[in-house]
């Protein structure tokens, strides 16, 4: 797998990014080509503009189409076009926790995401402690320096976590990502460096979260399963629940949440059958197209 280290300009998105570029694209395939234009159409800095071309092509919002020109994808037409899109302005928590899973699951995701969602196991996460053991899990193939790992890592966390100010209390009505609603991430207070200052500390929210509906769950069940095992017409339960890349461990969902999502899978199910016996627990699918069947199970999320 290829990993993304660079690009976002030091920027997590924001909520009229996304909309934004969709927008820009679907009226103009070439925005993007011109920074200066770019920078006037959608009222940014030039960097800023490197950066919503990142995220929103990161996001499958918009790709490529041809040398200098962009298009609308379907799935980001399906989701944010202005007059018929599910949801066009990111009101729905289900589409925040869609564009974390689609952060997670792209083909070629950031690296930090993928190291500290799938591989991260400590109770408690600060980014002294993430820098060096990223640098040593990369060995010397990517040699990048402590600071633009640090400047990655910053990255991520600002994605999840609500900027504080004064005495560390959240600051209101900052231009935050729109994912620090999910609270995946929490601030767990702060600790001493050697240097005399003071980093934050956090820690993933585990457990359950009755906030991703069964029809999420199930998209992105199925989406996983298309990229990794395309062939195969059934997943163990370990590998739903601790595979890299997987629901359990992109959503950091226990054991017991994901039994109860798929024990209701039985034979009258219409896409899956989950099977719990003594010797294995395991799930089937009963179709052969997984994007027609992702297209259904996206619309079914907003009924």
């Amino acid at each position: 797998m290829n990993y993304k280290f660079s690009g976002h300009e030091t920027f997590a998105f924001r909520y009229a990014w996304l909309p934004k570029a969709y927008q820009a694209v679907k009226f103009d395939d070439k925005i993007f080509s011109d920074e200066d234009r770019a920078m006037v159409e959608l009222g940014v800095g030039k960097n800023m503009v490197r950066s919503i071309r990142f995220w929103a092509t990161l996001l499958g919002i918009i790709e490529p189409d041809g040398e200098n020109s962009l298009q609308v994808t379907p799935f980001s037409t399906m989701l944010l076009d202005p007059d018929r899109g599910l949801d066009p302005y990111l009101e729905d928590i289900q589409t925040l926790w869609l564009l974390h899973w689609r952060l997670s699951a792209a083909a070629e995701p950031l690296y930090v995401w993928h190291y500290l969602l799938n591989r991260w196991q400590e109770s408690e996460m600060a980014g002294a402690v993430i820098v060096p053991m990223i640098r040593r899990e990369l060995g010397e193939e990517h040699k990048l320096s402590a600071n633009s790992l640090d400047s990655l890592v910053k990255v991520f966390f600002h994605t999840y976590v609500p900027t504080r100010g004064h005495k560390n209390k959240v600051v209101e009505d900052n231009l935050d990502c729109p994912l620090v609603q999910l609270r995946l991430i929490e601030y767990g207070g702060e600790r001493d460096l050697s240097s005399g200052r003071k980093e934050p500390i956090y820690a993933f929210r585990r457990g359950e979260k009755p906030e991703i509906s069964q029809a999420l769950f199930l998209y992105c069940l199925n989406d996983y399963w298309r990229k990794t095992s395309p062939d195969e017409t059934t997943l163990s339960f370990s590998q739903i629940t601790s595979s890299e890349g997987s629901p359990g461990q992109v959503f950091k969902l226990t054991d017991d949440d994901i039994q109860a999502r798929l024990a209701g899978l039985t034979d009258d199910s219409e896409y899956f059958v989950f099977t719990d016996s003594s010797t294995s627990r395991s799930l089937k699918r009963k179709f052969t197209d997984f994007e027609q069947i992702s297209g259904k199970l996206l619309k079914r999320i907003y009924k």
